[in-house]
Parts: C-alpha cells; sequence; structure tokens
C-alpha cells in the first residue's frame, strides 16, 4: 500500500479501539518476570556459556601483543577470542567503529577479547589474565579545543542530517541591522544511557546458520549489519528480539556483546550468552555527544524575528557524524533571514551516536533559553513571543510548503492556562516561599515527524482469533499495545482477540522502535495488512470490500453477515502487505508539537534546586493509546530533568574515557526529583501523516524540557546558566556575580 495522499474517512475512525487507554497487553508478562528477555534465553539455547569482554584501557593506538595464554588455562575456560582467531570482519557500514579491536585501538573500552567459560565469575576471572600491550599515541578528547579544526559534515540522511548547513535571505545583513539582538553561546555535556537492562545477546549457530536473540530496538538494520560484519549471507542470520528493557537509541543498533556471543558461540561450538557490565555501557557503546551552540536572533521592539541564526559544534570518532541540534531552529519559529550550520571535529571518544531525541533534545535546550533571554530583553511574555513567532509553513522553504498540522499556538496557550502561568513574575527573585526561591519557566517542544517503510502479516483461524507478525520492537513504549489495537479495530473483534507476535526477523520488516516513528509507521504497516485481509475476507463471503462492514466478529454487507471464523475455516486466512510513504513529507512539513512548563524552587543559602512542578501540551495527531502516550511523556519529562539538572559524563582528558562510569557517579533522576507531572494532548488528526491521521509522541516529550528547566531557574534566583547541567556550583558563582 502506498500512502501517497490525505487519508480518507477510514474504519480507523471508528474509535471503537483506538484511541482508548488500553492497558498493556504484555504488562502482566512484565510484571510477573515472565517476559523472556535476551540474556535469559534458557529455554531456546539451553547449555549455554557465558562470555565476558575485556575492553581496551587505552583510547588511541595499537595492540602491540596478546598474551592469552593464562586465559585459557584458567578454571572453566572454554575459549579465548581476539582479532588474532576471529576470522576474517569487517565494519558495518552502519558503525563508526569496529566492535572488535585488533591490531587498531579507536577509543577507550573498545573490545579486545571474549572469553567463555562455564560461569560468568570464571570468564570475568579469565579475562584479567590476558595481558595485553599497546602502544598508545596522542588522542583529541576535548571539544573546546578541537572545535578549531571542525569540519562541515557530508551529508548523511540515514541520520537526519542530509543538509549540515541551511541558509536563507541575508541572515548576517538581517541580525546586523537588527534593533534587538541577541548573541550568546550555550554548551550541552556528553550523556550516557543507563536504560534497566543492559545490552545483552544469546546467541546459537546450527551449522552455518545462526540465531541472535538480543536486545536490539531495529531488528532488519540487526541482520544487516551482522551480515555486513560476519561477511556470511542474511539468509542465515535470525534475529529475536520480542522483549527490550529500553533502548533510547543505544540499541539501534548491533553492538559488541552481540559479536562477542557470536563469536564466543563459534568458538564454543554452543550457544553464548553475554551482558554488558554497567561500567563497560558507558564507554563500550554509544552516548550523546558534547555540543557547543552559539545562537543569534536579531528583532524589532514588538519582537517579530527577523535574523536567526544557529551554529552547533560536536564530535565524534573519525567517519562519523554531528549531533544536530540546529535541525529544530530550520522549522520552529519565523524569521525572513535564516542561517543553521553543523561542523564535526574529531574526537577519539567512544561513538557519538542516538540518544533520547537527538539533534531537538539538546539543541532545544539552547535555543528555548535564548528564546527566553530575548524575550526579557523585549519586557514580552515568552509565551507571547513565541506566538508571535508562529509561521504555518516551512519558514525555509515558504509558504510552497505548508505543516500538515501545526497548533504550536494551542499548546502555549492551553499548558499557560492549565499552569497558572499568568501568576508567574516576569522579574527574577521576587518570589519566595520559606527558604526557597520559586521560578516558572517555559519552553516550546518540537520533534520532527518521521514515517518509514513498514510490513506486517495479519492472520485470522477458525476460532476468530487475530493474529499480527511484525518485527516491531517494543522498547517499554507499548508497541504490543497498539498494533493489537488497530487490528481490532479494523477487522472489528475486541483486542483480546489480538495476539501480537514481535521481534523476530522471520516476520515481514517493520520500521523497528526509534527516532518517534515507530508507533504510527508500524500500526500502519499493519493497517496495510489488515486492508488485504478485509478484502479478501469480503470476496470469500460475496461481498463488496468497499461496503462491507467489519464489526463484533462479523463481516456484514446490507442483511447478510457472516462471522469472521466461519470465512477463515480450518484453514484460516492471512493477508501480507506494506505501508510505502511516498511525497507528502515533501509537500508538507511534517512535526509534532507542545509546550513545557516548570515550577522551579533554589535554596537561598544552598544553591539546591527542586523541580516542584511540571506540565506540558502536546499536539502530536491522533494519539493511539491515551494512556501509554501519557506513560511516555512523563518518563521523557523526568528525562529531561536530568538532562537538565544531573546528566554529565565526565571525561578524563588526558586519558579518554569517561570516568564516571557506573550508576555511582552517573546520576540520573530519583522518584523523589520528580514532582506531579500535568500533561494533555490536544485533539488532533493529521491525515497528511499515515492512515491512522497519527503521528509520533515518545520523543517530543523530552525536547525543551531542560529549557524550561533552566528558565524556571533563572526566574526563581536571577542566575542565568548557559553550561548544561545546572548544579548549584554554577547557582553560588553565579549569585556572586549578581
Amino acid at each position: 500500500m502506498k500512502f501517497d495522499s490525505p487519508a480518507t474517512t477510514n474504519p480507523i475512525d471508528r474509535l471503537k479501539v483506538v484511541g482508548k487507554p488500553i492497558d498493556r497487553i504484555d504488562g502482566k508478562l512484565k510484571t510477573t518476570g515472565t517476559a523472556p528477555y535476551a540474556y535469559e534465553r534458557n529455554d531456546v539455547a539451553p547449555n549455554a556459556a557465558y562470555g565476558y569482554i575485556l575492553g581496551a584501557s587505552i583510547a588511541k593506538g595499537r595492540i602491540t601483543s596478546l598474551d592469552v595464554s593464562a586465559a585459557k588455562r584458567a578454571p572453566g575456560v572454554i575459549a579465548v577470542v581476539t582479532y588474532q582467531n576471529a576470522g576474517k570482519l569487517a565494519k558495518a557500514k552502519a558503525h563508526t567503529a569496529r566492535l572488535l579491536a585488533g591490531p587498531e585501538v579507536q577509543h577507550f573500552d573498545q573490545a579486545v577479547a571474549i572469553v567463555v567459560a562455564e560461569t560468568f565469575e570464571q570468564a570475568r576471572d579469565a579475562s584479567r589474565r590476558i595481558k595485553v600491550r599497546y602502544a598508545a599515541t596522542k588522542g583529541a578528547y576535548d571539544l573546546a579545543v578541537a572545535i578549531k579544526t571542525a569540519q562541515k559534515p557530508a551529508p548523511n540522511p540515514d541520520a537526519g542530517a542530509d543538509k549540515p548547513d541551511t541558509a536563507v535571505g541575508d541572515f548576517a545583513g538581517a541580525f546586523a541591522k537588527a534593533s534587538v539582538q541577541l548573541d550568546e553561546t550555550y554548551t550541552t555535556p556528553d550523556q550516557c544511557h543507563a536504560m534497566m537492562e543492559p545490552h545483552a545477546t544469546t546467541a546459537a549457530w546450527e551449522g552455518d546458520k545462526l540465531t541472535v536473540w538480543t536486545s536490539n530496538q531495529m531488528i532488519a538494520w540487526a541482520v544487516r549489519d551482522l551480515t555486513e560484519t560476519l561477511l556470511i549471507p542474511k539468509e542465515n542470520v535470525r534475529v529475536i528480539s520480542p522483549y527490550i528493557g529500553g533502548g533510547f537509541g543505544s540499541k539501534l543498533w548491533i553492538r559488541a556483546d552481540a559479536l562477542a556471543a557470536i563469536l564466543g558461540a563459534r568458538a564454543a561450538g554452543r550457544p553464548v550468552k553475554v551482558a554488558l557490565a554497567r561500567t563497560q555501557i558507558f564507554n563500550n557503546t554509544t552516548h550523546r555527544p558534547a555540543t557547543i551552540q552559539r545562537i543569534r536572533i536579531g528583532c524589532g521592539p514588538d519582537g517579530r524575528i527577523a535574523a536567526i541564526g544557529h551554529e552547533s559544534w560536536s564530535g565524534d570518532l573519525p567517519g562519523g557524524g554531528p549531533e544536530t541540534a540546529a535541525n529544530q531552529t530550520r522549522l520552529l519559529y519565523a524569521g525572513e533571514n535564516r542561517m543553521t550550520a553543523h561542523r564535526l571535529a574529531v574526537l577519539d571518544l567512544p561513538e557519538g551516536n542516538a540518544m533520547r531525541a537527538p539533534g531537538e533534545a539538546p539543541g532545544l535546550m539552547a535555543l528555548e533559553i535564548a528564546m527566553d533571554e530575548l524575550a526579557e530583553k523585549l519586557k514580552i511574555d515568552p509565551v507571547e513571543l513565541r506566538i508571535r513567532n508562529d509561521v504555518q509553513y516551512d519558514p525555509e522553504a515558504g509558504p510552497k510548503r505548508p505543516f500538515s498540522h501545526r497548533d504550536l499556538i494551542g499548546c502555549l496557550r492551553t499548558g499557560a492556562q492549565r499552569f497558572g502561568w499568568d501568576k508567574r513574575s516576569a522579574t527574577p527573585g521576587r518570589v519566595r516561599d520559606g527558604r526557597w526561591l520559586v521560578g516558572l519557566g517555559m519552553a516550546a517542544a518540537f520533534r520532527n515527524n518521521i514515517s518509514m517503510t513498514s510490513a506486517a502479516r495479519v492472520g485470522i483461524d477458525r476460532k476468530g482469533v487475530v493474529t499480527v507478525a511484525t518485527d516491531m520492537t517494543d522498547i517499554g513504549t507499548g508497541s504490543y499495545t497498539v498494533i493489537a489495537q488497530t487490528a481490532a479495530e479494523m477487522m472489528g473483534v475486541d483486542v483480546e482477540k489480538v495476539v501480537v507476535l514481535l521481534g523476530d526477523s522471520s516476520f515481514p520488516a517493520s520500521s523497528g522502535s526509534g527516532g518517534q516513528w515507530g508507533g504510527n509507521s508500524a500500526s500502519s504497516g499493519v493497517y496495510a495488512a489488515c486492508v488485504k485481509l478485509r478484502e479478501a475476507l469480503a470476496r470469500k463471503a460475496g461481498f463488496d470490500p468497499a461496503t462491507a462492514v467489519f464489526d463484533d466478529g462479523k463481516i456484514r454487507s446490507g442483511n447478510k453477515s457472516a462471522t469472521l471464523a466461519e470465512l477463515a475455516g480450518d484453514a484460516g486466512l492471512s493477508a501480507e502487505d506494506t505501508i510505502e510513504f511516498e511525497g507528502l513529507d515533501k509537500a508538507y512539513a511534517q512535526s509534532t508539537f507542545g509546550a513545557h512548563f516548570v515550577e522551579a524552587g533554589v535554596d537561598a543559602q544552598t544553591g539546591e534546586i527542586r523541580v516542584r512542578r511540571m506540565g506540558g501540551a502536546f499536539a502530536a495527531g491522533r494519539i493511539l493509546n491515551p494512556k501509554s502516550a501519557r506513560s511516555q511523556v512523563i518518563g521523557a519529562m523526568t528525562m529531561g530533568v536530568g538532562a537538565a539538572l544531573m546528566e554529565e559524563a565526565v571525561v578524563d582528558k588526558r586519558y579518554g574515557c569517561f570516568i564516571n562510569h557506573d550508576m555511582a557517579g552517573y546520576e540520573v533522576p530519583v522518584h523523589a526529583d520528580i514532582p506531579h507531572q500535568d500533561v494533555v494532548f490536544l485533539d488532533e488528526v493529521d491525515d497528511k501523516s499515515s492512515p491512522l491521521k497519527a503521528k509520533g509522541v515518545g520523543e517530543l516529550g523530552i525536547c525543551g524540557v531542560g529549557a524550561a528547566v533552566a528558565n524556571a531557574v533563572y526566574n526563581a534566583c536571577g542566575v542565568r546558566v548557559r553550561e548544561y547541567p545546572i548544579t548549584l556550583d554554577k547557582i553560588l558563582a553565579g549569585w556572586a556575580k549578581v
């Protein structure tokens, strides 16, 4: 099915199942501990041995010698694999660094060896007996220094960086002429993943056939990357990942745990399981790169933007890509004269890549402070300033490319009214509650909408049970449930009559989970397959597919009806189709919008910061399941608080590693840090987005939160912090100046 024209009325619009706050259908499995995760697949891979990865102790250089003899003699050891005996391997195109070092070392903690033993403890102990000698070379680990040699990156459409730079009009001239100017620099730090389930894999070979049970967000990508890395045919690889305990971008591609388990299993001649230790996740996998962002905005006294420019510098390993922090500035606000630019420096830190709304999340942390600062200069309310600069078309392309649906103003006004924004004091430091200075801050939320090709197979059996099979994954966001709701709505059955099978490369290839594209795209693939199955059932019943009605487990046409179970018969009936999105994303700008509001307290003596209250209003197309969507958003808001106040992967600039590489030193919010969160979704459908008229919502919730917190802190105490995270030492230093 091609989706190349706006959606018209279809069975989804009945909203008997879709749009309802249905409990997660996988909830019981999760809460009872019976959902099978990758490391626990003893049911399908019995007698598995355990693998442990030894990581490089240098950040850049070469291995000059490897002595594994003592490790091989250690108790319980079955095999030791290094680049010397791993066989021929390649680097997948999607990977910046090799998953197995040797002889070159590209970053700290890059896998050097895999030890396989009867127990985890034996494998870990033996890994300490491997003697590795290195010839270290000088590396670059400081972005502030490296930006001097930063270059314009090559276009990379797959990473959302198809245009590193953009320009419209005469930004420099318009900015110079503007009566009101803002020119500030903001920084965001390196940030690391800390999901509940670590990167983990169980691998087994049967002859030349490989099966991998792994924690991965993108099944088809995993098959592709394994094929490229192992240099084996695609048909010899099967990847299974039905349950994932969080990914947030770090599991979009296979990592060292998968390759280690695969190589270990081949060497041991039996299944092998590998899980990265918590300390390995920080340096061995991917992270969000630090950014330095310069924002310039010029306008008149009325606040209408005449010139807006956003430049961002970030770093990555050779061959990597930039953090696309200026992307949202291309679409969010009006302004005839515009400029955005990304520059990429070479840094020899672990790979920088997708993390929790890459691009917009760190980009809005800068842009939305800049808008707050501009509002203060103009003495215009921050909400009003954003309303004045709303635009109903892509401001870089002009009116010829309107937004498919944009209600940023509705989000701003609804959010402000619900939060009590009118009670805010515009002058910082004026509101006090005992020892606490109290302030209100806000920021716009923006995340571009992405639709991806997605396929599914839908069948019905003689009992009237509908089964959906697609390689879509559920990373904790509710894919099982929204897919079940889609199938139930289309086939006219209760959601209890739907079985959903996910996360297996033997199923039709879906969009996978990531980038806020999963729910809408995968459900649209299910929609397409259901349309084909409806047609087959209608024809078998002798009905016109265009007018047949599916409801209550039956198909009706006029005064005639038949049950789906009867039509399926003993053999059952199934159909498979793919949704392909063509053209509408070019003709229309498709984005999601929101507004974040935060009340923060700052201790008047210590500078300690506490978020006291949060609110958000969001417009993201049809909400397929309000309950799971709200859960996604409050989780994203929580992550945004962490990014604003706590999270920083501290770089040891001597040795090129993140030194706070465990949960004792890498701080994230806990329950006590997060107060009540009010979330509202505006009633919206977008017929240009998909047949379901939905969009993504998961990452929208994090975009803008950091700036809303920063702006609330400023309103509370009068200290403007432009260097994240906003910690009490920066508040105290600011007080000394003001």
